[in-house]
């Protein structure tokens, strides 16, 4: 096989796991109300459903990435799929709530490992030249996932059942997991580092981050929780303290004292908090609360994604001519506006508002997004591409799991354990606004940390072509 080809197809293994992880987990939002009324599961219950894999996701993804410099990316890559493959599977075939949601997680500890390797194994495969091209191929293709995942989501759940959307990624996985296998082996050997592994603080990282969003998730409806968020809290204080002393951390934080650097990872955090559990909130609410089918709901929730996905390429590109601070913070502000509409939501709000509104969050976000990526990529020396990448990576799952456990909360304090039922359809409304209220004021804030990064530079800017951070 010649380079040509084995480069060809190493990009297609590795985006088409990054499909696959945002298609798992947006699909499965429109098929929520279905399982909860085959598996009788309560409101809060389902929830994990959702969160658990994100959770799972985001606990991982720096301790797996940290193991694959080591140990090798390729394995590590190979290793998550096969996971993946297995566990989506189990999903599929799961028939009570507890097994679904133990499936889930594990499925996302096991994108965790593929998420954290596939752009370092891009990386190492393209030269410099073509880089910047498949890095955007493959940051195209999670965009491709999430927009797909609501459509197709809902008419695999509608017209098949909702054990179809597992089926079809279990069937994708595989394939793809047999093409790796064949690729990989066919490269040049890794540069792996010999380097200790920190366990202990992969332990400490992992246990806090689980520990303090399950306490946020859980707060209102077990007291144990109230001990367990702190405690959570502390493991990550002293995971802090721990790496800032290491010889060979888990995570630089060093890259940290670069004001840029961390005030857009901060706005990252900040805007997946507040806008990543739209899809799940509006799903119930269309489904529970509207009366509308997986099928007809899916599409309605395509509009975001999709013009998210048109307008991100255009904004990219903008930015390497327009301050992306400017950019970044007018997409967090528009986001703010659309998450105000959508507070005073009613059991008859307008259907066209409802997706002019989602197209306006896509604008938002789309302008936030590649400008805000471009801010912190441009920020580092080329040698912390890597982890500048991987922290990104983080921020985004950190704050995707953070919005679901704000879900899991204020649907814990407003229906409790109750079974989803169309009895709820006015609490669900409720939940609705209360949920867009509480993300419209942490996005709001979110505008002050983009505009407090400072005048960014892009790649082009510069003869060094970045602001040295790490340095």
């Amino acid at each position: 096989m010649t380079e040509e080809r084995l480069k060809t197809y190493t990009l297609i293994t590795v985006t088409v796991t990054s499909f696959l992880s945002p298609f798992a987990a947006s699909a499965l939002n429109l098929a929520i109300p279905i399982i909860g009324e085959q598996m009788h599961g309560s409101a809060l219950l389902l929830s994990w459903v959702v969160s658990g894999y994100v959770l799972a996701t985001a606990a991982f993804l720096i301790p797996l990435g940290r193991l694959a410099d080591i140990t090798g990316r390729r394995k590590v890559f190979i290793w998550g799929q096969g996971i993946f493959t297995i566990t989506s599977l189990l999903c599929a075939l799961a028939r009570s709530i507890t097994v679904l949601i133990i499936a889930r997680c594990i499925e996302g500890l096991a994108a965790a490992a593929m998420f954290g390797t596939s752009l370092a194994i891009l990386s190492a495969v393209f030269p410099p030249g073509e880089r910047g091209k498949v890095l955007g191929i493959n940051v195209g293709t999670v965009y491709a996932g999430l927009s797909l995942g609501p459509s197709l989501g809902g008419i695999l759940t509608h017209h098949l059942g909702w054990e179809y959307i597992f089926i079809f990624t279990t069937i994708v996985a595989a394939a793809n997991f047999i093409l790796s296998n064949q690729i990989m082996r066919r490269l040049e050997p890794e540069k792996i580092k010999s380097e200790p592994y920190e366990f202990t603080s992969a332990i400490m990282y992992t246990a806090g981050i689980i520990a303090l969003l399950y306490g946020v998730s859980s707060i209102a409806a077990s007291h144990l929780s109230r001990f367990i968020m702190p405690a959570g809290l502390a493991a990550l204080i002293v995971f802090v303290l721990v790496e800032l002393k290491a010889d060979y951390p888990l995570l630089n934080l060093r890259l940290f004292k670069n004001i840029t650097f961390a005030f857009s990872n901060l706005a990252a955090l900040i805007n997946y908090s507040a806008t990543y559990a739209v899809g799940f909130i509006f799903s119930l609410y269309l489904q529970v609360a509207r009366g509308y089918d997986a099928q007809a709901a899916g599409l309605i929730l395509l509009v975001q994604p999709a013009v998210q996905a048109m307008l991100s390429p255009y904004a990219g590109a903008l930015s390497d001519r327009v301050d992306s601070r400017t950019l970044a913070s007018l997409g967090m502000g528009v986001t703010t506006l659309g998450l105000l509409v959508f507070s005073f939501i009613s059991p008859h709000f307008p259907i066209w508002l409802l997706v002019a509104n989602l197209a306006l969050l896509g604008i938002g976000f789309g302008f936030f997004s590649s400008p805000n990526s471009n801010a912190v990529m441009s920020a580092v020396d080329q040698r912390f591409y890597g982890v500048a990448s991987s922290t990104l990576a983080t921020m985004r799952t950190a704050g995707q799991a953070l919005s679901m456990a704000m879900v899991a909360l204020i649907i814990s304090l407003h229906v409790g354990d109750a079974l989803l039922t169309p009895a709820l359809a006015d609490e669900f409304v409720e939940i609705a606004r209360t949920a867009c209220l509480v993300f419209a004021v942490i996005c709001g804030v979110g505008i002050f940390a983009s505009l407090a990064r400072g005048k960014t530079i892009n790649n082009s800017a510069s003869p060094a072509g970045r602001n040295p951070a790490g340095k």
